[in-house]
């Protein structure tokens, strides 16, 4: 018998039984379908994440002052004041490949605006802030270096704090107060949303760093220095080269500690896609198990028909039918159920993902290669699941299998 015809055999035999081969089905649509959804959510939330380290700079490397211990307690990194402007002008002009460079001064304050206040972050900065952020201004200007040099009362005001300041006008060129410092906003910040660590980036203040130390936080030493290689290619190079700098600045000994520390980009973006390759991986998991369901369905159901067509199989073999007909003929069985289940599951998992999108605004991302393995996997379930049945069917005797009622 040739394949064509088996085929319309295999095809007759599921048509004959239309309900019990939709339920069979059901478990490969429901596995194939939660398996895309899933796997659509992780990828969906790797690329939020992967957004939200965007945002806080291109090729950026971020130094942190050292920790210091008072009285048994420590203060964290940042507390213990071991940067300075120095370090900060050190790094841009003896390390090559040094894109911009921030100091970076942080405190917080009541800020007041006519009779409107709000308790927000003031952050000094240098200009190339902006710059290294990726930060547009969505009205006025930024500060310049010779604000810095004279300590000028300027800032520009990020979008939240504007709104709560100024819900009715534009801010710029108004006068603000930060503990009871007269202050001119100059620019308004383009809105940024809220970074990888859940804070709103717009709730801020940015003014420069000479003027926040002086001014506002009365203090000598940065909490951060903020440096942006110049290429991405250059992130690891340039990071060593600032810390062997630092090293030598601050007289540390070889075999001692470091008193800061030093992260860059792609560190925190590689821990990130770690964390959310985790998070998919479970889903999938998960998810799996559900075509592992609809697997033991296949096989369950496919037993079933071949005790049932016994004595049709005996026929068959009796007028010429070979054994490999049958087992063909079984697995086509098989393979359709899960590939028609498989092709139903795609168009279940696409919609189930953009419903997640739509009604609970969770990110989600289909991608081609989810699609290729789900449709591989249902196929391999059809085959691995019909194989048992089909080879169980095609080593019948075809006497016995004639005699049976």
């Amino acid at each position: 018998m040739n394949l064509l015809a088996t085929i319309r055999l295999a095809f007759r035999a599921l048509r004959r039984n239309k309900m019990r081969t939709l339920l069979t089905m059901l478990g490969i649509i429901i596995g194939v379908g939660a398996v895309i959804a899933m796997v659509a959510l992780g990828r969906g939330a790797k690329a939020q994440v992967e957004a939200r380290i965007a945002s806080l700079g291109q090729n950026l490397i971020m130094i942190f002052s050292g920790s210091v211990n008072r009285s048994g307690v420590y203060t964290g990194h940042g507390g213990a004041g071991t940067l300075n402007v120095e370090d900060a002008d050190a790094i841009a002009k003896e390390i090559p490949g040094v894109a911009a460079v921030s100091p970076e001064v942080r405190s917080g304050a009541q800020i007041m605006a006519g009779n409107n206040n709000w308790s927000t972050s003031i952050m000094g900065e240098s200009p190339d802030y902006l710059t290294i952020r990726q930060w547009e201004l969505a009205d006025g200007t930024m500060f310049t270096e010779a604000d810095v040099r004279g300590a000028t009362k300027v800032c520009i005001l990020g979008k939240t704090t504007a709104d709560k300041l100024f819900p009715d006008e534009s801010p710029v060129g108004q006068i603000i107060r930060i503990k009871n410092v007269p202050v001119k906003v100059i620019g308004l910040l383009a809105p940024k949303g809220f970074s990888i660590m859940g804070s709103d980036q717009d709730d801020t203040v940015i003014a420069p760093y000479t003027t926040v130390m002086k001014r506002f936080a009365g203090t000598t030493t940065l909490r951060t220095i903020n440096v942006q290689a110049a290429s991405f290619e250059e992130l690891d190079a340039v990071q060593t080269a600032v810390t062997e700098l630092l090293r030598q600045r601050h007289r540390i000994q070889p075999g001692r500690d470091d008193d800061f520390m030093i992260r860059n980009q792609k560190e925190i973006s590689d821990t990130a896609n770690a964390t959310t390759a985790v998070l998919t991986g479970l889903l999938a998991g998960i998810a799996s198990v559900s075509l592992l369901v609809g697997g033991i369905g296949i096989m369950n159901i496919m037993l079933v028909s071949v005790t049932e067509r016994t004595r049709e199989i005996g026929i068959r073999m009796a007028v010429g039918a070979r054994s490999r007909d049958i087992l063909v003929q079984f697995l086509i069985e098989a393979i359709t159920l899960s590939s028609t289940g498989g092709i139903l599951g795609i168009a279940r998992g696409v919609v189930g993902a953009m419903g997640m999108t739509y009604f609970k605004e969770w990110p989600t991302t289909v991608s081609p290669e989810s699609i290729l393995i789900a449709v591989c996997s249902s196929a391999l379930v059809g085959i691995l699941s019909g194989f048992y049945p089909a080879w169980k069917a095609s080593k019948l005797d075809p006497i016995d299998a004639l005699r049976y009622e």
